[in-house]
């Protein structure tokens, strides 16, 4: 008998992902299962379920490489911002003092995972970037999120958690067919009611597989999924991070926001935006 918490992989896709069960409908013999690497609900017949082993849940992580990538990354982009802030520096009117002060963008990120809300969280802060984190469930997102902005007034939105076709094989362009695109879309409605300016609040939105192409439409600067792939966890904060420490002057290199994830253009895209970094003089001494 399978329980709440068990590993597990399914049979009729290769043992292809790994996932935890998180729910169990015993009349129906069905379970509701969460990917423990990638943003994924999915459904199975327990028949369909098969065991992973501790052994084989660690090769599993491996395969993703995800401590080794998300270290190098974090590196490459701690570089890349310092790059960033010493070309500021040379600038003209900053060559005479060092006495001046950087905001990073501020973010909002909702997460309908509170797991997965909490790597992001402490990814935020090893990355020098203010957030407010919220585990909100998809559903659920469009009421609480007026309330949130209102708060925080943030630069940047973030609205992730879990997303997925719902049957294999269903027409990918209705939005029906996606298990939580449609809550997305309703937070993104919402969001731009609040702010309708695109370079005022960049929204970030969708999990994996999410219907790339009708969050756009309903106001996104960046979401997931173009062709519909999985993402890994961290992708959201990866971009966010990106807008987080352009200058407000430029505009967002789309192809290094690609470049910043793991899963790349296949699984995040979005529209010309503008950075959210500036800098302050003179710093205060009190």
């Amino acid at each position: 008998m399978w329980k709440v918490g068990d590993h597990v992989a399914r049979k009729s896709y290769g043992r292809d992902i790994c996932f935890i069960i998180v729910d169990i409908d015993s009349i129906a013999d069905m379970a509701v299962l969460k990917g423990v690497e990638v943003r994924l609900i999915a459904d199975a017949p327990m028949s369909d379920l098969v065991s992973v082993t501790s052994g084989e849940l660690i090769t599993y992580a491996a395969g993703f490489n995800r401590e080794e990538r998300e270290s190098r990354l974090l590196i490459e982009r701690a570089r890349l911002i310092n790059r960033e802030k010493r070309a500021v520096r040379a600038e003209a009117k900053f060559r005479a003092s060092d006495d001046f002060f950087e905001r990073p963008g501020r973010v909002l990120h909702l997460d309908g995972d509170g797991t997965y809300l909490n790597k992001c969280i402490n990814s935020y802060e090893g990355l020098g970037i203010r957030a407010f984190g919220y585990h909100v469930e998809e559903p659920a997102m469009k009421d609480a999120l007026m309330n949130l902005l209102e708060e925080h007034q943030p630069d940047i939105l973030v609205l992730t958690g879990h997303d997925g076709l719902l049957r294999r094989g269903a027409d990918y362009s209705k939005v029906q067919n996606y298990r939580n695109s449609q809550n997305f879309i309703k937070a993104i409605k919402i969001a731009r009611r609040f702010e309708r300016g695109f370079d005022d609040l960049i929204i970030i939105a969708g999990a994996c597989q999410s219907h790339y192409e009708a969050m756009l439409s309903a106001g996104a600067n960046f979401a997931s999924s173009p062709q519909r792939v999985l993402i890994h966890a961290l992708d959201p904060v990866y971009v966010a991070e990106k807008i987080a420490f352009t200058p407000i002057n430029q505009t967002i290199n789309m192809y290094e926001i690609a470049k910043s994830t793991i899963t790349g253009i296949e699984g995040i895209g979005g529209i010309e935006s503008r950075g959210k970094y500036r800098i302050g003089l003179p710093r205060a001494s009190y």
